[in-house]
């Protein structure tokens, strides 16, 4: 089986369909999904559709990219997670290619999650976009090897994965590894250890080949997972067992279904 470790499954491309969204989960093997909070009010949707659904999961977080919405606080956010479906903090991180000027904010955002991570004992989801640097030097000011996580959707440099590795973190590959021009990605799916590498499709965006344009969805993580074996020259079976116990391994509140 596998597991889509990053979805946004409250939007509404996919939460009015869910029926559909959990069928094609089951008919390519995908066993589990992490729904990823993006903003603190549309929270309770998230949790809903974890509460609702044994194999889906939710975290807590704020996006960087949301500006001028309500910002989280540590004992906000710990509030919050203090529930059995919430198996994370974030998404978080910083992201300097949608937004411009003095980002200080993000960076005071990013150090609250740290902090609240930290305080609950659960691991983050860190979106980082043409911010590597800052985003290396926070999670190491803050102690985020402390709690670990996932860097979501990689599309970083081999340099930064090894980074993230030594502070306790695994890298998770989206949709963007299976497309033409992401050689440079390729090639870092093929360096990163087995053991810390996660699979996701971020969706509804960035659907994989063949689907790419298309709205996303949890069961095409099964084609990230095919194109991650091809690069490997393993089989799939290879990619799939070992995700999936890095799931589990990471997110340690998530309780599996049988």
């Amino acid at each position: 089986m596998l597991v889509d470790s990053h979805c946004h499954l409250n939007f509404p491309e996919l939460v009015q369909n869910m029926g559909q969204v959990l069928e094609g989960m089951q008919s390519n093997q995908v066993g589990h999904a992490l729904c990823v909070s993006v903003t603190l009010d549309k929270f309770p949707e998230v949790l809903a559709i974890a509460e609702q659904y044994p194999n889906i999961y939710a975290s807590v977080g704020v996006h960087p990219d949301y500006e001028d919405i309500e910002e989280p606080t540590v004992d906000g956010l710990v509030s919050l997670a203090d529930h059995a479906r919430v198996v994370a903090i974030g998404e978080t991180g910083l992201d300097y290619f949608r937004l411009t000027g003095d980002l200080e904010w993000q960076r005071a955002r990013f150090r609250t999650h740290i902090r609240a991570a930290k305080a609950t004992g659960k691991p983050l989801i860190i979106h980082t976009r043409n911010a590597a640097e800052d985003t290396l030097r926070i999670m190491q000011e803050e102690g985020a090897a402390e709690v670990g996580g996932v860097m979501h959707c990689f599309t970083e440099s081999w340099e930064v994965a090894q980074a993230a590795i030594a502070m306790g973190f695994y890298i998770s590959f989206s949709g963007i590894v299976t497309f033409k021009n992401a050689q440079a990605l390729k090639e870092v799916a093929q360096k990163v250890p087995l053991d810390h590498m996660l699979v996701e499709t971020d969706s509804p965006y960035l659907a994989p080949i063949p689907f790419r344009g298309k709205t996303n969805q949890p069961a095409y993580v099964r084609h990230v997972a095919e194109e991650i074996a091809r690069l490997r020259d393993v089989p799939l079976q290879h990619i799939m067992t070992a995700t999936t116990a890095n799931f589990f391994n990471l997110f340690k509140h998530a309780q599996p279904c049988n």
